[in-house]
């Protein structure tokens, strides 16, 4: 089984119902449970991003554990402590949490080498889209294609995710 699998996509790409179900499948055939480590920041005020993560929350099974990551650190913590397999939808909204996006990413690649039970990540692929017009938008672009790359390196396996579909990424 792999210890790390890194799932990319857009946006509506259908990476968090892919990683949902492959997450669901493992736990079943393994004999594992789930923590679903979300790390969104919900805006109330944000009628659509309510609707979003809602949806999420519906769809996952009502025996999995959900921990939410309100500080940046949250998610280390929740790797470094759940026993469990780790779900963590996703590393773009954990990214965005941190100031001028600047994360401990070595920490976060120790944490993952570190578990003992499975750990699937969720994250946006963003190099495909528009190139952003603001310096803020190209900030984001490079610090999640570079998170990205470096949680890939280390990852058991890689998938992409395109139109619901997913492509096997090779190393």
């Amino acid at each position: 089984m792999d210890m790390i699998t890194l799932i990319l996509g857009g946006t509506r790409s259908g990476k968090s119902a892919h990683a949902e179900a492959l997450v669901a499948t493992l736990a079943t055939a393994h004999g594992l449970g789930v923590r679903y480590v979300a790390t969104a920041e919900v805006d109330p005020t944000d009628a659509n991003h309510v609707a979003r993560i809602t949806a999420h929350q519906e769809r996952r099974p009502a025996h999995w554990i959900s921990a939410e990551c309100p500080r940046p650190d949250d998610l280390l913590r929740e790797l470094r402590e759940a026993p469990e397999m780790v779900l963590v939808d996703s590393l773009g909204s954990w990214l965005v949490r941190h100031r001028d996006f600047v994360t401990d990413t070595p920490a976060l690649l120790s944490a993952l080498q570190s578990r003992t039970a499975p750990t699937v990540l969720v994250s946006e692929e963003v190099g495909l889209a528009v190139h952003p017009p603001t310096p803020l938008g190209r900030m984001y672009v490079d610090a999640i294609g570079t998170l990205n790359q470096q949680v890939s390196r280390i990852a058991d396996r890689a998938t992409f995710i395109v139109a619901g579909r997913p492509l096997e990424l090779g190393r």
